[in-house]
């Protein structure tokens, strides 16, 4: 007998909603996945420590212990495995938290499972590049551009840059997710959220703003390119300063 090539990748399902998690667990199986569920946050803790999986999609809103101290739990240990973080549609603030305490990335409820899966792929993605470290780092590094998370401050080479506080923020969101297609929808929605009073050309002029301030030219996209009708992406290698 032949053995398979790869392991199935281990998710930990952590909801207290059983009509989610026996819906969403069948669907991870058949998507190719090893899941594994916790009915909520403490459980979820518990089962980390008696295996630790290869990611964690963790609702936010449950008893004993909600997904942003199930997070800070986790982290707290030195522990940065992939979690994604399951959110309520309209809350910013919930989101900007997510992001915040140490998530990988998170997702509106309700969702297309189909984009969950993509979500999931693409944190693993990240997480087997590297690129799982970024969260815990004080600085990023890409070519040239070093950003200080802590300080709020970028530099390219020796100099300063001088952004505004949103364009900051859009670049260190598009560094912790590099080599990765970002809508305008998503960016407005991680950065933004969707009840701030805007559209998809805030997105475009923080762009613009970037690509001022890091050098890029029409002609030459060193660090964020558009991918036509899809969003932008961060180009270069991100690594920990």
């Amino acid at each position: 007998m032949i053995a398979e090539a790869t392991e199935r990748p281990r998710i930990l399902l952590v909801d207290d909603d059983e009509a989610i998690t026996g819906a969403l667990a069948a669907f991870l199986g058949r998507s190719g996945f090893d899941v594994r569920v916790a009915e909520d946050g403490r459980a979820g803790l518990a089962e980390v420590e008696r295996d630790v999986p290869d990611l964690v999609v963790c609702d936010v809103i449950m008893p004993h212990v909600d997904g942003r101290e199930f997070v800070r739990r986790i982290r707290g240990r030195q522990l940065w495995l992939p979690i994604i973080l399951l959110t309520q549609v309209g809350e910013s603030w919930e989101r900007s938290a997510a992001l915040d305490e140490g998530a990988d990335d998170y997702l509106n409820k309700p969702f297309d499972p189909h984009e969950l899966i993509s979500r999931i792929r693409a944190v693993l993605r990240r997480s087997s590049q590297g690129a799982g470290s970024l969260r815990a780092s004080q600085r990023l590094r890409a070519l040239d551009v070093t950003l200080d998370r802590t300080a709020r401050r970028v530099w390219r080479g020796d100099i300063e840059l001088t952004l505004t506080p949103k364009a900051l923020t859009l670049l260190e969101y598009l560094m912790l997710h590099p080599q990765e297609v970002h809508s305008r929808e998503r960016l407005l929605s991680a950065l933004w959220g969707f009840d701030f009073a805007s559209s998809s050309r805030a997105v475009d002029h923080r762009i613009a703003e970037l690509r001022r301030a890091l050098g890029d030219s029409a002609g030459e996209a060193r660090f964020i390119e558009t991918a036509q009708s899809m969003g932008y992406l961060f180009v270069p290698r991100v690594v920990s300063a």
